[in-house]
């Protein structure tokens, strides 16, 4: 079992810079145990948005401290 978890995360940001997402269209998916299962996601995710230039999504890594709670 990995140490970490990952989180697929992103939506419509308000202009190509990416820098304000648009209220309302943020999306967070997972946890994911593996970064591999991630890249699936935000694989798809990024190829079913691909028309809209100001939609993204990246892939965050979760602290390993997190889990220890």
């Amino acid at each position: 079992m990995s140490n970490s978890r990952f989180w697929v995360v992103g939506g419509e940001y308000t202009s190509c810079d990416c820098e304000r997402i648009v209220q309302g269209t943020e999306r967070v998916v997972g946890p994911f145990e593996s970064r591999t299962e991630a890249e699936r996601t935000w694989r798809t995710l990024s190829e079913d948005h691909r028309p809209q230039a100001q939609v993204r999504f990246t892939i965050a890594q979760e602290p390993p401290s997190t889990l220890s709670a």
